[in-house]
């Protein structure tokens, strides 16, 4: 079966690996203290440039959402954005747009109770100049530290 039109597999790179959110979770929480060992030893690889490896945006949600999680980690948002802006910073680590994830976690760090895709959009949206959006959420214009107010479109 062929991929659909637009949805082509990329080239190999067989020297570049995926990592899941799982890998950051046992490196950050050392709940489980042997699977923690590894990821780091896993990690210092990444960081010493032995292997490049790469993530999706997927993995960056959920490990902020369980990280953060009332009911998981509870982690509090500055500790969270510090962890994550180091392991973006890792030699090995191929991620396109770091520099919008790494403005989102310093918007959702100033931002107590925005979660964190409000803050990504404002980031994505800064970075494009895009200064409206269409939603029904009033709170846009509320997100500290934004470098604009967006005008806010919520009846077509």
């Amino acid at each position: 079966m062929r991929p659909a039109k637009g949805h082509e597999a990329a080239m190999p790179q067989d020297d570049v690996q995926f990592l899941d959110t799982n890998i950051f979770i046992r490196y950050f929480t050392g709940d489980d203290p042997d699977k923690g060992r590894r990821a780091y030893a896993l990690l210092q690889r990444i960081e010493s440039g032995e292997l490049a490896a790469t993530t999706s945006e997927g993995v960056l949600l959920e490990l902020i959402f369980v990280l953060s999680g009332k009911r998981t980690y509870n982690r509090p948002r500055d500790e969270i954005r510090q962890k994550l802006v180091d392991v973006l910073g890792l030699k090995g680590l191929r991620f396109r747009n770091k520099g919008i994830y790494l403005r989102a976690l310093e918007l959702f760090a100033a931002n107590e109770g925005r979660d964190f895709v409000d803050c990504l959009n404002v980031a994505h949206m800064e970075h494009a100049g895009i200064r409206t959006i269409w939603t029904f959420d009033k709170d846009y214009n509320r997100i500290k530290g934004a470098t604009f107010v967006p005008t806010i479109v919520n009846k077509p």
